[in-house]
């Protein structure tokens, strides 16, 4: 028998929301994600079969809904869908909070990391000309890469390459994956991280300055953590 075999609504939901990556799934199309391959760049560990099977229970059960958009489908949340939002939220901020270890070496993926750095880069902010930024980064887990990626972002928009895209390269960010993980996640200031020497940026002076400014960080960074315990 599949489910808890319960009538109460709590057991009903969590038939639906709780089953392994969907929570993740919901996460993505509520940061805008709307394609399959999209949806997949911020989960690289889930297999391709396993991410088509949940989207399409999600949408038996009435949660995403999806329409053809080229030689794919283009999904995106129905009005019962849209409801998670603050569930996704409240879990988010939770986990921000109370749950230490975020940025341990089995959490650590550069591939994710970079996603999420590329939708959550401050683009009225950049130059008004193209600015090329390679990542280099060492502490990549295997199988969590790459190792080396570039962002080629404009205030149009930004593309994250996995290969070299041939332009000229205007900074280049070298850091190890946890230490920048941490900054990412709102735990370590970036200038902390510099004088640390666990992140080393390189490029023209007013670019350097400025690269901080571009990132928006994680979107749950801001989450107030609890202030520690006293000593009696």
């Amino acid at each position: 028998m599949h489910g808890y075999g319960q009538f109460c609504p709590v057991a009903v939901a969590c038939e639906i929301f709780a089953e392994r990556w969907t929570p993740l799934i919901l996460r993505e199309l509520f940061a805008g994600s709307r394609r399959f391959s999209e949806i997949r760049r911020g989960m690289p560990l889930i297999s391709r079969a396993l991410l088509t099977q949940r989207l399409r229970h999600l949408e038996d059960a009435g949660v995403i809904e999806s329409r053809p958009a080229g030689r794919g489908r283009e999904y995106r949340l129905s009005q019962a869908g849209a409801e998670f939002h603050d569930v996704i939220e409240s879990l988010g901020a939770w986990g921000q909070r109370w749950v230490h270890g975020r940025a341990s070496a089995e959490n650590l993926d550069a591939m994710l990391l970079l996603w999420n750095i590329r939708r959550r880069l401050a683009v009225d902010r950049l130059p008004e000309r193209r600015v090329v930024i390679r990542f280099e980064f060492r502490g990549v887990p295997a199988g969590r890469g790459p190792a080396t990626s570039w962002l080629v972002a404009s205030r149009r928009e930004v593309d994250l390459c996995l290969k070299d895209p041939g332009y000229e390269v205007d900074l280049v960010v070298a850091a190890d994956l946890a230490a920048f993980t941490r900054v990412w996640l709102g735990d370590v200031a970036f200038d902390d991280a510099l004088r640390a020497r666990d992140i080393r940026v390189e490029g023209p002076k007013d670019l350097v300055r400025a690269l901080p400014g571009w990132l928006l960080l994680s979107h749950f960074a801001g989450v107030a953590r609890p202030r520690p315990a006293r000593a009696s």
